[in-house]
């Protein structure tokens, strides 16, 4: 057996992929597989959209790189886009949602620095919550699984139970700058947080005078139905992170602040090489600009509905297999009664993929312009795929 040149932080399935069209990944040796992980919420439009395509063409073309030493007009476009759809006054363009959370991390310390309280640098987190694998953003997590090896966790970092108000109001303290959420904890198990909850964070930010971070690498860009999942709550943050599906698979993030939460972040307290740069914006600019066209995510909500019906059925027909379905938009979890890791291999042998989350969820993340044909025909897979895992269980009782 080969032994591989890369790192082994990966449990990497058998599969390698050559092109894509729309919701399909074709692999190396021919399989069509009806992709319903998205590169993890990343491919918004799916695969190879002639319009991305065309406008990284176009782009590649012309300019790849200059650095922020420049002004680069895409970014000042895609950021006005953002700002004129959001909460937002300023944008800072980055290259993942790590870098996006450490980006809002630092605005919200600083911005306590600036308005003279620099004792404030806890920001409190919470439990089941995924904010990236940078040494901070794993302290802001707080899985001890994945802080396990790397030494002493970053400090400045308090997690309390998710949705208990009164653990949230232990933990805040006078060293407390923010707190931050995501309005759908995604990896740990498409849980929503309820907009009570969050009402009641934005509460108690305004109280205590902190900010509020959501952590929207997931959820934003659509993928719940409306621009950023926040939208559904009617509670606007004060900062905001924003990847995957942003740049419908061309990697890039975006932290996203008011003025007044950004107003530490002068010259010299930030910055990114590549961040922002020419190609990821040609991009941005076509990805935002299909995802708010009249109609589309009006259309997103509707085929959500669609899908979660779709899914009930199947839930009705395999009760001893999974149970409740979760999510919103095209972030979607089935809560697995069989272990998750079991159904995600029988899925591929119905060449489905899709992704495993916390709590033992099953993730599907189509993209958002899927059809109600490719819903049907994943939702017949997902059934085969239980199907299979119950008569292999039958077999062997």
């Amino acid at each position: 057996m080969n032994r591989s040149p890369l790192f082994e932080t990966f449990a990497r399935a058998p599969l390698a992929f050559e092109r894509g069209e729309g919701v399909w990944a074709i692999t190396t040796d021919g399989r069509r597989m009806l992709d319903f992980s998205g590169g993890v919420a990343v491919n918004a439009l799916g695969h190879a959209h002639p319009q991305l395509v065309e406008a990284l063409k176009a782009q590649a073309e012309k300019l790849w790189h200059v650095s922020n030493l420049f002004q680069i007009p895409e970014q000042e476009a895609l950021a006005a886009k953002l700002v004129g759809a959001t909460f937002a006054d300023k944008v800072f363009f980055c290259n993942s949602g790590a870098e996006a959370v450490e980006c809002a991390i630092k605005t919200a310390r600083r911005y306590q620095f600036v308005s003279g309280h620099p004792e404030r640098v806890r920001i409190i987190t919470f439990s089941g919550a995924f904010h990236g694998r940078t040494l901070a953003t794993l302290a802001a997590t707080g899985n001890p699984k994945y802080l396990e090896g790397f030494g002493p966790a970053a400090g400045g970092f308090d997690q309390v139970p998710l949705g208990d108000k009164k653990a949230l109001e232990a933990a805040i303290g006078p060293e407390t700058a923010a707190i931050m959420v995501e309005p759908i904890q995604g990896e740990g198990g498409v849980r929503l947080v309820e907009g009570q909850f969050l009402r009641d964070v934005r509460a108690l930010c305004d109280e205590h005078g902190l900010l509020l971070i959501f952590d929207e690498v997931q959820t934003g860009i659509g993928r719940t139905g409306r621009l950023f999942g926040y939208q559904w709550s009617g509670v606007a943050p004060d900062i905001m992170s924003s990847a995957k599906g942003i740049g419908g698979g061309f990697p890039f993030g975006a932290c996203l602040a008011t003025d007044e939460a950004a107003k530490g972040m002068t010259p010299g307290t930030h910055g990114s090489t590549f961040g922002g740069n020419p190609l990821a914006m040609a991009v941005g600019n076509t990805v935002f600009d299909i995802i708010m066209a009249d109609g589309f995510l009006e259309e997103v909500q509707r085929k959500s509905l669609y899908l979660k019906q779709r899914l009930a059925s199947v839930v009705d027909s395999h009760p001893d297999s999974v149970g409740e379905i979760r999510g919103e938009g095209m972030l979607i979890g089935v809560r697995c009664i069989v272990p998750a890791g079991d159904v995600i291999a029988a899925t591929r042998d119905q060449d489905l993929m899709c992704v495993a989350a916390g709590e033992n969820v099953v993730r599907l993340l189509p993209p958002l312009n899927v059809t109600e044909a490719e819903i049907d025909e994943g939702v017949k897979r997902f059934d085969a795929a239980l199907t299979a895992i119950e008569a292999a269980k039958a077999a062997g009782s």
